[in-house]
């Protein structure tokens, strides 16, 4: 089963896409965060948060956007991004003690 999401989102991954995530992440101001799921909500698919990951995680293919701003709805950060709560703190976003965004402080508020 796990072969045929990827074919899927192989399907779905379109440079249009692509650049359209990329184009909402270049959005996010310094000092906030936006969760997957609310990019996947401003570009019309709210239910491919996954596919938002997927894209940012390609990104530096396509140009230098702050996708170190971009976490999950807990406020989480990304497993495999080691400079990503450095370069948050670098711009003044502070964290809990159990090592998550403060999501209510730091959330970009984005109109959809």
């Amino acid at each position: 089963m796990a072969a045929g999401r990827g074919d899927n989102m192989a399907a779905v991954l379109d440079e249009a896409l692509i650049y359209e995530i990329l184009s909402v992440v270049e959005e996010i101001p310094a000092g906030k965060v936006a969760s997957y799921g609310q990019i996947a909500g401003l570009i019309g698919r709210s239910k491919n948060s996954r596919l938002v990951g997927k894209v940012l995680s390609m990104s530096e293919y396509y140009g230098e956007f702050p996708c170190h701003r971009v976490v999950n709805h807990a406020g989480r950060l990304a497993p495999h991004f080691y400079d990503q709560k450095e370069l948050l703190l670098e711009e003044g976003v502070e964290f809990k003690a159990d090592g998550c965004v403060d999501m209510k402080k730091y959330r970009w508020d984005a109109s959809v």
